[in-house]
């Protein structure tokens, strides 16, 4: 366990603890753009600790998703509908999980090994097949992901689930 990147945030339900393990954060979903959602999408599955008084901690395991256009130029951070990251959060500490998410995530081992895992799977997946358009603008998706900047994560809006 790399102690030394570990980041933590101060909630109202307690410590939220985020360790640069590779286990702690996953690639759940993918979607590249269609004619009803001209948007890629990954959806992260983060697991962490939550340190809450009265107990020694508590597994938590939620998600976000990274958005972009379709000609990846601007990012948006979505809460999915069940176990958002951002969720039973106020706007305070809505803002510390996305400086946590651009200040730290993006840079951790861990969010690179996922990335590259997904890559690796879709070059295994098309080794014996003509490479075509949307596999190479997935590759250039998850690629660009890989170069995040702070700023990125910083200036993208957080995008809350529609209600039906």
């Amino acid at each position: 366990m790399d102690l030394l990147n570990t980041k933590a945030i101060k909630t109202t339900h307690g410590f939220e603890l985020y360790v640069d393990l590779i286990k702690n954060i996953n690639i759940k979903e993918l979607s590249i753009p269609t004619v009803t959602n001209p948007f890629y999408e990954v959806k992260f599955e983060i697991d962490y600790l939550l340190l809450e008084e009265h107990k020694y901690y508590d597994h938590q395991q939620n998600y976000f998703w990274i958005v972009m256009d379709e000609y990846l130029s601007s990012i948006t951070l979505k809460e999915p509908e069940m176990q958002s990251l951002f969720g039973v959060k106020n706007e305070e500490e809505r803002e510390a999980t996305k400086q946590l998410l651009g200040e730290w995530l993006i840079k951790t081992s861990a969010y690179k090994k996922a990335i590259t895992r997904y890559l690796n799977e879709l070059e295994q997946h098309n080794i014996d097949k003509e490479e075509n358009q949307s596999t190479k603008k997935t590759v250039q998706f998850l690629k660009k992901l890989l170069e995040l900047k702070t700023t990125d994560i910083e200036k993208a809006l957080i995008e809350k689930p529609v209600s039906p």
